[in-house]
């Protein structure tokens, strides 16, 4: 099991040795501190904690002070739990780079979608709008409520407007293809959620493709 903490830089593109445009995405990965190893004896599963960003003392509470000391390492912006099958191969302090990973791995990639706001149907479902004809009494609103006497209720989990984004998005499958140790970046083919900035967990695909 292969995982880091990255932040997504942006998107560019590069070519193939054919000569081909492959859109890729560039994270910087790491590089990440492990703060943490859990075990089934003492936490009741496997997993390592890392720690990635610098941060002030004044800008983390009591107890984020107590467990990066009782680790004896700096303290750290943003910590991530991965699941891992066998722990025995990192230990408090090691320090994980980009070159965890290799050319043509296949990962999973999560973050945080970018906010949308208060959307309508059209946008955050996708729905069709009515005609846009001066006749038309109607043009971008949810459609039919339901049933009028029976059931005489709105059924729940109707799609309608409401808060778009800031969701918990993983893409899975995506292919790592180039990696560049001197910037500790690594370029995936495709796109992955959230903003430029955004703080990403970048693992191991657990459902490779056929």
């Amino acid at each position: 099991m292969k995982a880091i903490i990255g932040k997504k830089i942006g998107m560019t593109q590069i070519f193939d040795e054919k000569g081909s445009v492959i859109p890729v995405t560039v994270i910087e990965a790491g590089p990440c501190t492990v703060a943490q190893v859990k075990t089934v004896e003492t936490d009741g599963y496997n997993a390592i904690q890392l720690g990635y960003g610098e941060v002030k003392d004044k800008h983390i509470n009591k107890p984020e002070k107590g467990h990066f000391a009782k680790a004896n390492i700096a303290n750290k912006k943003h910590l991530r739990e991965f699941r891992v099958d066998n722990v025995q191969e990192l230990k408090v302090g090691d320090e994980v780079k980009a070159d965890v990973f290799a050319i043509g791995d296949k990962i999973d990639v999560q973050g945080t979608t970018k906010g949308k706001g208060f959307q309508g149907v059209i946008k955050r479902h996708g729905q069709s709008r009515g005609p846009m004809g001066h006749g038309s009494m109607y043009h971008r609103r949810p459609g039919s409520m339901g049933p009028t006497s029976t059931p005489g209720r709105v059924f729940k989990g109707k799609k309608l407007p409401g808060h778009m984004g800031v969701q918990t998005v993983t893409i899975q499958n995506l292919d790592v293809v180039r990696i560049d140790l001197d910037k500790n970046v690594i370029l995936v083919k495709g796109s992955v959620p959230g903003p430029k900035g955004a703080i990403l967990k970048v693992k191991s695909t657990v459902k490779a493709s056929k």
